[in-house]
């Protein structure tokens, strides 16, 4: 195991326990940050574990037989993570998004799923529950998970060619078998469905127009492709700034195959840039964190594995709300915390990235992808 890489066993990325007040003013009801942004969407990671070892992720060499990922008493139960989730569409949350790790690794989590869809926003209406996964058990379990109340799914997919999905993975896991769960997932009603592919200079970058090919071809609308830029997430994956391809560039090769015009954003907060095709061969988005910051309307929080809240994908630490939910406190209670927490938030770590003003790796250490999701 590399030096430079604290187990997670032994790093818990936890900020002092938050504030629980007496008698909480308002404690439940729609919250503004310091720089007023609601909060809008939660992030859930399910497990710390997954069975690929993609280098911008988990590298093989760091994450080894010997990595002590969290034991299983650590994990929040599911009664507990649909205890947080209430409390939070009680706070204006409408959409909850089950990350990992790879989620589809944690044992039976339709019942999961199946508890979080009895939830309803605000004004009764069912709240937006997707999944983000690598695709390889997909397969197996897209129409149960759409059965328990799963509405959506992203898929991550950086290469088309066997090949370089192979040396991507790093577990020599076949292409046909992701692409195989995408189409079970569009069979089983899981619709729209997204493809997120993250592009790594020198690595993946003549996928572009290869996987846009064979999306517009194989299922036209029915899927968004959406293009990543290589981000700065976590400690190990040695990411630097000349393995980024530019969003721009990606879309001028996009382009340059299959002319494309702008869309408007469909929701505040939304992370990509929306763009269509001119011959009406679907839509594709472009996330870029590194060189087109949007901190500026982020309403996502993100509860990891064991419960600590983080309010930025780039945050070195978190808030443990596991501690208030085994330590007998009222929900009541707990929504106070979350609104003092939220209030007092101001991240933006991509934005000051690019204004030259944090610079990647001489900061604290940063929560790894694989422990909260993307």
């Amino acid at each position: 195991m590399g030096e430079s890489v604290i187990p997670l066993a032994d790093l818990r990325y936890v900020a002092p326990v938050p504030e629980v007040p007496a008698h909480p003013a308002a404690p439940i009801g729609l919250l503004a940050d310091r720089l007023g942004r609601p909060l809008r969407d939660l992030r859930i990671s399910v497990t710390d574990r997954c069975n690929f070892r993609c280098s911008y992720c988990m590298p093989k060499e760091i994450f080894d037989r010997d990595y002590r990922f969290l034991p299983h008493a650590s994990l929040l139960s599911f009664e507990e993570i649909t205890r947080v989730a209430r409390l939070f569409v009680a706070h204006g949350v409408v959409k909850l998004r089950l990350t990992g790790g790879e989620p589809l690794m944690r044992k039976h989590l339709e019942e999961l799923v199946r508890q979080l869809a009895a939830l309803r926003a605000a004004d009764g209406t069912p709240l937006d529950i997707t999944l983000t996964t690598n695709g390889s058990l997909l397969a197996r379990k897209a129409a149960a998970l759409r059965e328990a109340g799963l509405r959506r799914v992203t898929v991550s997919l950086d290469a088309l060619d066997d090949a370089v999905f192979r040396r991507m993975n790093d577990v020599d896991f076949p292409v046909a078998d992701v692409l195989q769960g995408i189409d079970v997932a569009l069979a089983a009603g899981l619709t729209p469905l997204k493809v997120n592919m993250v592009v790594k200079r020198g690595t993946n970058e003549g996928q572009i127009v290869p996987l846009a090919r064979h999306v517009r071809e194989r299922w036209g609308a029915q899927v968004v492709l959406r293009f990543i830029e290589y981000m700065d997430v976590g400690s190990s994956n040695g990411w630097r700034m000349d393995e980024v391809l530019p969003s721009d560039e990606v879309r001028a090769r996009l382009h340059a195959a299959f002319p494309l015009e702008p869309l408007p954003p469909s929701a505040p907060g939304e992370t990509a840039e929306r763009w269509r095709y001119r011959d009406g061969g679907g839509e594709v988005g472009f996330i870029s964190s590194v060189t087109k910051a949007f901190c500026h309307d982020c309403n996502r929080a993100r509860l990891s594995t064991e419960g600590k809240l983080f309010l930025c994908l780039f945050a070195s630490s978190g808030h443990d709300l596991r501690a208030l939910l085994r330590g007998g406190f009222s929900d009541e209670q707990i929504a106070g915390a979350v609104g003092l927490i939220w209030g007092g938030r101001e991240d933006r770590y991509s934005e000051l990235r690019a204004a030259h003003q944090a610079a990647p790796g001489s900061g604290e250490r940063k929560i790894e992808m694989h422990y909260i999701g993307g």
